[in-house]
């Protein structure tokens, strides 16, 4: 074969034993001419490299971008960027909404600016999966299901009408309707192939490539257990893929992850993910890949695999990849996949060296640990944090050490540590066909014993996909479930993103009368502070069948594995270990019911099955009709409306306020909040102006496509704690002025300074502890403080996606030197302050600037911090004001 301008390396070749024509890039072609030793990479590092190889255009991908991924050095690899395009984009609708209502506006600004706005258009496949807009609003009944659907379609209507237009608007562009199955489920049983085709020009020849794919949901990650490369990417970056930029990365390191053993009688793949978040966020693998290997691996079942993937965020990393095996073929298989793609899948990734078995030599890594499946325990995570996991016996004094204050007497109705929410929820566990089953026989035992949920328990369970529901009923189960409550409640992330919906009214009328510090167990992978529900403090991720004992049960002032969950109608009493299902129980259940008809029947018409959808009426046309005298939740964002055909140039900042000065751990719940909108919060007044009432307020999430909302509620948190004003919770803070002395003590929200700043063209910085932006893949978080007249961001350490997405607003992100922070430093949060360095040179990466801070007193603090615009296309980003700006007006150019 010749070599040419799209395949250098001579790698192009027939893919052996099919029967019509299908082309593939072979890596091995690159070792054979002695380009680089690819058969030892790990498997998440060829996958990156086919896709640099095959996309090789001597522009965006250069041939000099192959040679050095194939030369990839696993203890130092070489810190130049990577151009990555991924296959496809998926979105859930927290974030895919203001991701469309983005793309939206830049139609409208290129209409205004005299151009196509039809180019504005995803150029890849695109599939938004609505699954975060139902709430818990009714529970306990067979008409939860039915009533929390209606209700939601109610609220929701206008964004799905958008949302509607979008699909009509846009090509390549799909929407998943509402109560089909969470973003994540939906990928892993539906949606990936592992392996695609592309038709080529000639229309009798293909080319088969790996399916690849980037996603607005940080959880995005669970597909990497079915042995698709992809990680979750803010909204912002998102967009820039779809329009066709590549995703520029640093060349990762790749921890391996030896597994050993099989999980004993009694543990979890629950309880194996908790213990593998502990150890790998111990470790420190931010900004890095880890990949599975060892025996072990192929004791797992595939959503096993699932479940520890889907917490790769929660872990710090980009992702944690299983590379494909016998047993993703039988998960393909027991799906109901296509059996064609079944024999491309085996065929492409054995042909290509990305089929692992327990022979495959072990990949090179940067770094190795290892855990023997044979001592993982039954385990929670909490209260207030994923990667702080507690053993079931621990939970007990976990919570007294978070909360020593909270003691009370044994409880006959709500008290300190109660358990006021018990929610089987979120695709971390709803994937997994051996938790929900053992929740389901769990309850039975349960329930045949005499035991009862306590009456202060908010019971709830939201399936990820209605294949759960099937396997349930079919298996007998669902009445065991919800006689204990737990009938379905939705098919969506509920509690697990804040849409838990109201305590029992008596309940929540005690947590507010008496201060009490409440308890929430759920079975999903988020439980950071103020995010699960407001009133509730303590937080605990669980298997689904630890939820149902901790329903009964009634509170974590427990040890459950010595107390009894309660007594029979005999009054003797039982304990956890009487009516925990054992393995081969479970696997007889599956085996039962579980098959490949039953994904065939719930995903035959994914896309129009649901008539409630069917029947909302769209606008039409490329360009939005936007109305925002009529609209309160789609509001035209004010990103490009100035937008010039030129960026201006980089300036120094300053001089500038401390907006907020915040501690270690601040995550993206804490910066934009998903859940409940106050009415005397700033977001809640505005709406009360519209004549919205607080009954139709929804969630901060579900207004994310009107930033009037969302600028107000940045920094909302209820439990976000500014050291401006040392005492208080919540998102408030004092107005500073411009002068070198503080200009008043008044304690105001967050917003009413920011607004007071900017009124007075007065820039404002922010100042944190470590792991700032932690969590959701949140744009808001970046687009929110922007919004807010937020310049830049000094902290100790970003964490990936948040520090992406920041400089994708234009914000910029400075790093504190190694043993540097604002205490060390002697910073109180009240100087006025200059960063200096980025006018009249050339901007690089992560290049040092200098801070200078005057207090009130006239004293100078003066020290260097890292910019961590890491790449030189984030330079470029930066220079223009946000990555959609740059490629707006490249799209201008053109």
């Amino acid at each position: 074969m010749s070599r040419s301008r799209f395949d250098p390396f001579a790698a192009r070749a027939l893919l052996p034993g099919v029967e019509r024509p299908i082309y593939y890039y072979r890596l091995a072609a690159l070792e054979e001419a002695g380009v680089g030793p690819v058969s030892r990479l790990p498997f998440s590092i060829k996958i990156l490299l086919e896709a640099v190889l095959r996309q090789v255009d001597g522009f965006a991908v250069t041939e000099e971008d192959v040679r050095r991924l194939a030369h990839w050095n696993p203890r130092d690899p070489a810190p130049v960027e990577l151009p990555f395009k991924p296959a496809r984009v998926v979105m859930q609708d927290f974030t895919g909404v203001p991701a469309a209502v983005d793309l939206a506006a830049m139609r409208s600004a290129m209409a205004r600016l005299g151009g196509d706005p039809k180019r504005v258009n995803p150029l890849i496949p695109v599939d938004l999966v609505i699954d975060h807009s139902v709430q818990v609003d009714r529970f306990g009944t067979r008409d939860a299901l039915f009533y929390n659907a209606e209700r939601e379609f109610a609220r929701n209507r206008e964004r799905y009408e958008f949302l509607k237009w979008g699909q009509g608007a846009f090509a390549n562009f799909r929407v998943v309707p509402p109560a089909t199955g969470i973003v994540h489920q939906v990928n892993l049983e539906y949606l990936a192939t592992v392996v695609r085709l592309a038709p080529e020009d000639d229309g009798a020849s293909s080319v088969a490539y790996p399916d690849t794919v980037v996603g607005t949901d940080s959880h995005t990650t669970m597909i990497n257990g079915l042995g698709v490369l992809g990680w979750g990417v803010g909204g912002i970056e998102a967009e820039a893929v779809m329009l066709g930029q590549p995703i520029y990365m640093l060349t990762p390191q790749v921890v391996g992850f030896k597994l050993t053993g099989e999980l004993p009688e009694g543990a979890t793949a629950t309880d194996l993910v908790l213990t593998v978040t502990q150890m790998l966020r111990a470790k420190g693998v931010v900004d890095k890949f880890v990949e599975f290997y060892g025996p072990g691996v192929g004791k797992l079942s595939l959503p096993d695999r699932a479940t520890i993937a889907n917490m790769a965020p929660d872990y710090g990393a980009t992702m944690g990849f299983f590379p494909v095996d016998d047993e993703t073929l039988s998960y393909l298989a027991g799906t109901g996949r296509d059996p064609a793609l079944i024999e491309l899948v085996e065929r492409y990734c054995k042909a290509q060296g990305l089929f692992r078995t327990d022979q495959t030599a072990d990949p090179i890594f940067s770094d190795t640990l290892e855990l023997d499946l044979s001592t993982v325990r039954p385990s929670l995570a909490g209260p207030k944090r994923p990667q702080d996991r507690v053993g079931l016996n621990e939970v007990r004094d976990s919570f007294r050490r978070a909360y020593p204050n909270a003691r009370s007497a044994a409880p006959d109705g709500p008290t300190h540590g109660s358990v006021v929410l018990a929610a089987i929820t979120s695709c971390t566990n709803t994937s997994n066909p051996g938790v929900m089953v053992a929740a389901g026989l769990l309850a039975k035992k349960a329930v045949e014993r005499g035991l009862r949920t306590k009456p202060w328990v908010k019971t709830s369970l939201a399936p990820g996909s209605k294949v759960v529901t099937s396997y349930l009923e079919r298996s007998g189960l669902t009445p065991y479930l919800e006689a204990l409550g737990f009938h379905i409640v939705g098919y969506g992330c509920t509690t697990c993103i804040g849409n838990s919906g109201p305590l029992i009214e008596e309940v929540a009328a005690a947590v507010r009368e008496k201060d009490l510090v409440v308890a929430a167990v759920i079975s999903g992978n988020r439980n950071f502070e103020g995010r699960v529900h407001p009133q509730v403090r303590a937080n605990y991720l669980a298997s689904p069948p630890l939820v149902v004992a901790y329903a009964l049960a009634g509170t974590v002032e427990c040890d459950l594995t010595r107390d009894p969950l309660g007594v029979d109608g005999e009054g003797r009493p039982v304990y956890l270990r009487d009516i925990w299902p054992g393995q081969e129980e479970i696997r007889a259940a599956i085996a039962a019911t579980l098959g490949p008809q039953l994904f065939r029947e719930q995903y035959a018409d994914v896309f129009t099955g649901n008539e409630m959808w069917n029947r909302i009426a769209a606008p039409t046309g490329d360009l939005f009709a936007w109305d925002d005298a009529r609209n309160t939740y789609i509001h035209e964002p004010p990103f490009f409306a100035d937008l010039t055909s030129e960026p201006a140039p980089v300036a120094d900042i300053g001089p500038a306020r401390v907006l907020a000065l915040l501690g270690d751990s601040i995550t993206t719940d804490h910066i934009s909040p998903a859940g409940t909108i106050e009415p005397d919060s700033p977001a809640g007044r505005y709406l009360l102006s519209l004549g919205v009432p607080p009954s139709e307020f929804n969630q901060y999430g579900a207004r994310r496509g009107n930033h009037e909302v969302m600028m107000r509620g940045t920094f909302a948190n209820i439990r976000i704690r500014n050291r401006l004003v040392p005492g208080v919770e919540g998102g408030y803070t004092v107005y500073l002025g411009a002068g070198g002395a503080a200009q008043g003590t008044e304690v105001m929200p967050i917003y009413d300074a920011a607004m007071a700043y900017r009124a007075a063209g007065i820039p404002t910085i922010v100042i944190a502890g470590k792991e700032y932006g932690t969590g959701s893949s949140r744009d808001w978080a970046a687009k929110g403080p922007f919004l807010l007249g937020v310049k830049a961001v000094i902290a100790e350490s970003f964490e990936r996606i948040h520090r992406s997405n920041l400089v994708g607003m234009g914000v910029l992100p400075l790093q504190f030197l190694p043993g540097q922070n604002a205490e060390t430093l002697g910073l109180t949060g009240f100087e006025t302050y200059e960063i200096r360095g980025l006018a009249g040179g050339e901007m690089r990466p992560r290049q040092h600037l200098v801070v200078r801070g005057v207090a009130a007193d006239g004293s100078v603090k003066t020290f260097e911090v890292v910019s961590r615009i890491d790449t030189p296309v984030e330079v470029e980003y930066y220079r223009h004001g946000g990555i959609l700006q740059a490629v707006l007006r490249q799209m201008m150019k053109a």
